[in-house]
């Protein structure tokens, strides 16, 4: 009871500080500005380090990882589009994600076939595919070959690099 209910504290505070630095993360980040625009960002780390904030510098930019279940989207069942938090381009529809125990959300495919870039990660000991989103080459999350159909794969993905907005009511 008592680890449920520190659990649920500790979420709804990081959950809380997301939203905050999710409405902030954007201010100074001239490279924010279309959903659509697939141009390569060629974008050094110095110049990323000013314009993002700290923990989405320290997961995109890094390789760093957010700690298991608590980033805000790795339950969340929402009907929309997730968009890089980086660069504003489309990543995953909600209809590819699926539950895990993962602790991260997953998805089996990207928007756009072929808008993710693969390198070997082989860090913690690990054999692991690191996936970048092709346009800005941030960091987001690990490939893994056990996913449902139709494509067999888990993107495993960090919250934090992610924003979700929902489809337009009909």
């Amino acid at each position: 009871m008592v680890i449920t209910v520190c659990y649920e504290a500790t979420r709804s505070a990081i959950t809380a500080k997301h939203k905050t630095m999710t409405n902030q993360q954007h201010s100074h980040n001239p490279y924010y500005y279309s959903r659509t625009d697939t141009t390569k960002l060629n974008i050094s780390n110095t110049v990323w380090e000013k314009v993002l904030p700290n923990a989405l510098y320290e997961v995109a930019r890094l390789g760093s990882t957010e700690i298991t279940f608590t980033g805000k989207y790795w339950d969340y069942e929402g009907v929309g589009t997730y968009y890089c938090a980086v660069c504003c381009n489309p990543l995953f529809r909600s209809d590819t994600k699926f539950a895990t125990t993962c602790g991260w959300p997953s998805f089996f495919e990207t928007v756009r076939p072929k808008s993710v870039l693969f390198r070997k990660d082989n860090s913690f000991g690990m054999n692991r595919s690191e996936v970048l989103w092709e346009r800005c080459q941030s960091h987001l999350g690990h490939v893994f070959d056990d996913g449902p159909s139709p494509t067999g794969k888990r993107f495993c993905m960090n919250s934090i690099v992610l924003e979700f907005k929902p489809d337009k009511a009909s």
